[in-house]
């Protein structure tokens, strides 16, 4: 039986997961490596502060993750494709990893997050 997310370590091993997989994912792998450039070293720091602010009230995370992605959808086109994908690929890892109320927060949050940021970048 699967825990529930509760720590600070349960978010990084949720992240460092989800990020494994992007990397090496056919739709999305290439806007983190080729477009954004991201820098893992700095990129993984963030969103463990991101989703433990989210999921464990940990008011770690300042940064304007919108403000990036509109940027990021003026070099290469982000699509429902793109947001369903990431969806998809973090369901799965959430899954794989944990089951319970803060696991189904997460899911919903992340959905939730993806559909914002598509709207947004839609009507630019």
């Amino acid at each position: 039986m699967l825990k529930d997310i509760d720590c600070s370590a349960d978010i990084e091993v949720l992240v460092n997961s989800f990020y494994d997989k992007i990397k090496t994912n056919a739709i999305l792998g290439y806007i983190f490596s080729d477009i954004a450039k991201v820098n893992w070293e700095t990129h993984l720091p963030g969103m463990y502060a991101f989703w433990g602010s989210i999921l464990l009230n940990e008011h770690s995370f300042s940064g304007n993750p919108m403000q990036k992605h509109l940027e990021l959808s003026k070099l290469t086109k982000l699509t429902d494709r793109e947001f369903s994908e990431w969806i998809s690929l973090f369901t799965q890892t959430v899954d794989g990893l944990y089951a319970g109320e803060k696991a189904e927060e997460a899911k919903l949050r992340a959905t939730n997050i993806a559909h914002i940021m598509l709207s947004k970048i839609s009507k630019e």
